[in-house]
């Protein structure tokens, strides 16, 4: 893997003169935070060696370099899923090259069922925590140069961004819930009995991916943020039949906060501290 690795960061870096501090990456109807960033160059992901093509309605495709809130990233307009036909090792490979790029913080966002009777849709709510219920995309022979055999997970979201991320939200008068996001397989919705047993084992939200990125970002040393956009509910008296164009236009519409979340977090000179 970490020949690909090196060949897939090898022709990035012959078209990108960018050193990125921080990769992003964008899930399902969250692409327009891209239109916030001073863009200095795009790719498309059909052009990149070695890196997946997004199928999915709703994700662009297309690795992004510029500024965001004066801090040099870049971002992954869609992501790719478990559930498309891709192995684990190819849905996280972008999260091996971001690191190979040079960033140290990933910041990753979706679109999730809400599990929590508080929540509702079009809410923010900040990972404190998972539950995988997917493939663990770090079976298999481990190569040491990209991280250890047996990572640790009790600290997968850095909690004093995290902290910064509660306080940033109440200067600017944004609602946000803290909670723990599980992540199944897909591509179906959840069953009602399915919602029940998520929420039961500890989940606030649901959701088809962000945890195998997660999981290797950790085994790479990356510090991660991660917030969820509630775009439906799985709460007994709430569900209703949901469609992945009602996710996407949920998500949309709670877009301006999310994206207000995360550029006033980068803004937060405190944030430096975490590279350190």
């Amino acid at each position: 893997m970490l020949e690909k690795i090196t060949q897939t960061t090898d022709y990035i870096n012959k078209i990108v003169n960018w050193q990125p501090e921080i990769g992003v990456i964008l899930g399902t109807g969250l692409g327009e935070l891209v239109n916030e960033i001073d863009i200095e160059f795009a790719i498309p992901y059909a052009e990149i060696p070695n890196f997946p093509v997004s199928t999915v309605y709703g994700h662009q495709g297309r690795l992004i370099f510029g500024e965001l809130s004066g801090r040099k990233i870049m971002a992954m307009q869609g992501r790719f899923h478990y559930y498309e036909g891709y192995t684990m090792q190819e849905v996280t490979f972008p999260v091996r090259v971001m690191k190979m790029l040079g960033i140290e913080l990933l910041i990753v966002s979706n679109a999730s069922g809400g599990l929590n009777a508080d929540f509702a849709v079009g809410d923010l709510m900040l990972i404190s925590d998972h539950i995988n219920l997917m493939p663990n995309p770090l079976i298999g022979r481990n190569d040491d140069r990209l991280g250890p055999r047996f990572p640790d997970m009790s600290k997968s979201y850095d909690e004093e961004i995290l902290t910064l991320a509660k306080k940033v939200a109440i200067k600017n008068g944004l609602k946000v819930h803290v909670g723990v996001y599980a992540a199944v397989t897909g591509p179906t919705f959840e069953t009602p009995a399915e919602y029940y047993y998520i929420n039961t084992i500890g989940a606030d939200a649901v959701g088809m991916s962000t945890v195998p990125e997660v999981i290797v970002a950790r085994h790479s040393k990356l510090k991660v943020f991660a917030v969820s956009v509630i775009s439906d509910l799985g709460v007994k008296g709430k569900i209703v039949e949901v469609s992945h164009e009602e996710v996407i236009d949920a998500a949309a519409a709670a877009q301006p906060k999310m994206t207000m979340l995360i550029k006033e977090l980068l803004k937060e000179k405190v944030l430096q501290t975490a590279f350190v």
